[in-house]
């Protein structure tokens, strides 16, 4: 183990488990619910960009992305900033209407929002089981992240490292609830920031400066200095594809949906629209730039994954290497906390109270069984985590897809179409899920494009067939009260 690389990250958890501790204090206030998965919907603008670009930048963006830029090339770099317009597209189409009606109806989860627009408890049950199965996959990939980063970067081996990783992250967003989250959140969007541009300077450094390092890209392979990329991977379906299901349908994730209905007011909103993609700019340029530019310094990796905790025991000195550790680290753990905040929450307000309704008054009780389940979900992904895939973006973008092919239209369509009923928004989800399982798991590209298209396609016409069978909703759903 290099101890002068995990003496920073420890001190960066003690700082993250003090956070912790603090937003245990607060959560004593108020009504428990709303404090722990909601954190009082007090946000402010700063807050607000921050944990929704930490929220939205994982494993798969810090570790996964820049592998394929590694792989792939300058291409790849390209590619990955179509995903610039992702918070303002979040924050724009979600943002005061998402935010007023959550407020009207007391919306604590975003199956609160689905069964008080479409008045179905099938499709509550319906959202709640496809979310736990997706977040079940999408932290999985979390947790396999840092495990590695753990393994390459300081020298602990992957099984001690995924326990160490796992455990801490459980307890934490089990202690501290939302407000813990988004505290983290904050912190953890500068750590990621500072050490983004640290690493890409790093890097530039040790390749000779940044002409060099091109020259040495085009020597590998010239695909890697081209549009196309290695391999030719960068078809116009794969791109045109891949801005779906990484930037317009993150509208439909549940775990950033739900950040639109916890900011204070409507300053907050317009900030956190402008700070938020400033920060996924930097961001996203800079790791899939460390990326590509890092195979003129490491062109012999076997496995793409491991580019980023590589390059930072190469290119920085040891302890500016366990402050970079916590870059990832932070990217992981902000969007693990949010995933399992969201499945804890499906499990307790949207299942468990769905059955006992009479238990919402028992406080003492969820205060308990939230904790727990937060717990218990954290334990079951570190034993799903124990032995991983060689590059966890491809699990990563299924994940997201899974999701987003469930939620976007019954989301979208719910706030904005007044007609939109339980039965389109039930043939939609059904429809989006059946078609994305089946073009996933058979590896089906029609016309080259993701099966997310075809996926979307399919059940945005199933909400419009379906809607014609079902009945109307009432009329005051989404007017003003």
């Amino acid at each position: 183990m290099q101890t002068e690389v995990l003496l920073p990250l420890i001190a960066y958890l003690l700082l993250v488990f003090g956070l912790s501790v603090y937003a245990y204090t607060r959560r004593e206030q108020g009504n428990f619910l709303t404090e722990y998965f909601l954190g009082n919907r007090s946000m402010g603008g700063f807050v607000l960009a921050m944990t929704l670009t930490a929220t939205y930048i994982s494993a798969s963006s810090f570790i996964g992305g820049p592998g394929a830029a590694y792989k792939f090339g300058l291409g790849w770099v390209l590619l990955a900033m179509i995903q610039l317009p992702a918070v303002w597209l979040s924050l724009g189409v979600l943002g005061k209407k998402f935010a007023i009606l959550a407020r009207r109806y007391n919306a604590v989860t975003l199956n609160d929002m689905l069964f008080a627009r479409y008045q179905s408890r099938l499709l509550v049950w319906l959202a709640s089981l496809s979310l736990l199965v997706a977040f079940l996959g999408a932290m999985t990939v979390q947790f396999i992240g840092g495990a590695r980063l753990l393994e390459t970067a300081a020298g602990i081996p992957y099984d001690t490292g995924l326990l160490i990783f796992g455990i801490s992250i459980a307890l934490y967003t089990a202690f501290g609830g939302f407000r813990a989250s988004v505290l983290n959140d904050a912190m953890q969007g500068l750590v990621m920031l500072l050490g983004t541009i640290l690493l890409l300077v790093a890097v530039i450094h040790a390749a000779g400066g940044l002409h060099s390092a091109v020259d040495k890209l085009q020597q590998i392979d010239p695909k890697l200095v081209s549009v196309h990329g290695g391999d030719d991977v960068l078809s116009l379906p794969f791109m045109a594809s891949f801005w779906i299901l990484v930037c317009f349908g993150v509208i439909g994730l549940p775990h950033t949906a739900v950040r639109c209905i916890s900011y204070k007011d409507s300053k907050a909103v317009h900030r956190g629209i402008v700070l938020g993609t400033i920060v996924v700019a930097v961001l996203m340029l800079g790791m899939h730039l460390a990326g590509a530019l890092g195979r003129a310094v490491l062109p012999d990796l076997k496995i793409p994954d491991q580019v980023i905790p590589t390059l930072m025991i190469t290119v920085l000195p040891p302890y500016a290497a366990g402050i970079f550790l916590a870059a990832p680290m932070a990217a992981i753990m902000s969007t693990i906390n949010a995933q399992l905040l969201q499945s804890s929450a499906t499990i307790v307000k949207d299942l468990y109270l769905g059955i006992k309704p009479e238990q919402l008054t028992n406080e003492r009780k969820l205060k308990r069984f939230s904790s727990w389940a937060t717990f218990v979900l954290g334990l079951l992904v570190l034993l799903a985590a124990w032995r991983p895939p060689e590059m966890i973006i491809w699990l990563n973008l299924l994940a997201f897809g899974g999701l987003e092919a469930v939620f976007l239209w019954p989301l979208v369509l719910g706030l904005y179409w007044e007609r939109a009923n339980a039965a389109g928004a039930l043939s939609s989800m059904i429809v989006g899920a059946v078609c994305y399982t089946l073009l996933a798991s058979i590896d089906l590209h029609i016309a080259g494009l993701h099966p997310i298209v075809p996926s979307l396609l399919l059940s945005l016409l199933a909400f419009y067939v379906g809607n014609k069978f079902g009945k109307q909703p009432r009329e005051t759903v989404l007017k003003p009260s």
